[in-house]
């Protein structure tokens, strides 16, 4: 039995364009023509459009499907497989961002509102970069200390925000003047002005041994979005983030004498 292209198109649920689209691509290219010279599609054609459909439901583009209908038995069950671990990767994906999301409206649901002028008091020009707190997210998605901070961030009231901010500019302001007095990375000063920002952790958000800090000060150093979380771009000087990264780092090997947190526990 034969079918026009509308025909086609109504049973399949696609447009003329997109059957036309497959004909010149080679992928589906009715044999049959009507007296007039249209196409005119068999069972068989109806067959192979419904594979093409299966295909591209699951994200294969025309030319792998080109590449499949070549040899449908050797390529086939290796180009299903590799689509079905990449679904299952993105479903893990965005699972993960479903958990953010989730996260996000907790926060906002258990955090302390604020007007837009009560919350530049508190936090001045410290702002929350929404694309790095997702990443953030899903880079410590297992990690306990992640979960603690979000919980306990959440907690904060209105006037432990304005201490602990506080706290955060006093801290700042030090920093600040001892790079640009030209104290080096791994001096005393440094150093303890990277354990006092250790303890504020601890103190505010989740535990922060060395090793902890030592990751979060590579952050500082390797995304700006970070490192704007402890000083604002206005007060940023060229070399800062590097500056701290290296007196956690000094500090965190003086702390621990050069081990790693996991070494102190043996």
């Amino acid at each position: 039995m034969s079918y026009s292209v509308g025909q086609v198109a109504a049973f399949a649920g696609v447009t003329v364009r997109t059957l036309h689209h497959y004909d010149k691509a080679g992928l589906l290219s009715p044999g049959d023509r009507s007296p007039a010279g249209y196409r005119l599609y068999s069972d068989a054609d109806l067959v192979r459009l419904q594979q093409i459909l299966f295909y591209r439901e699951l994200g294969f583009s025309l030319e792998e499907i080109a590449v499949i209908f070549e040899d449908p038995q050797a390529n086939a069950l290796d180009h299903l497989q590799a689509r079905k671990r990449q679904l299952e990767e993105e479903i893990a994906r965005l699972q993960r961002l479903a958990e953010v999301a989730q996260r996000a409206i907790e926060v906002q649901r258990t955090g302390v509102p604020m007007t837009p002028r009560e919350r530049f008091e508190v936090f001045g020009e410290i702002t929350f970069d929404l694309s790095y707190a997702t990443e953030a997210e899903l880079k410590w998605a297992h990690s306990a200390g992640q979960r603690e901070a979000m919980e306990r961030a959440a907690a904060h009231t209105k006037e432990d925000w304005r201490r602990l901010m506080g706290e955060a500019a006093a801290w700042r302001a030090e920093l600040l003047t001892a790079f640009d007095q030209r104290e080096p990375s791994d001096g005393e000063r440094a150093m303890d002005l990277a354990e006092e920002h250790r303890l504020h952790i601890s103190r505010w958000f989740t535990s922060c041994p060395p090793d902890m800090h030592r990751r979060i000060a590579d952050d500082f150093a390797a995304d700006p979005r970070a490192f704007a979380l402890v000083v604002p771009p206005s007060q940023q000087r060229p070399g800062l983030a590097s500056y701290l990264c290296k007196a956690v780092h000094a500090n965190a090997a003086r702390r621990t004498g050069g081990r790693t947190d996991s070494e102190e526990k043996q």
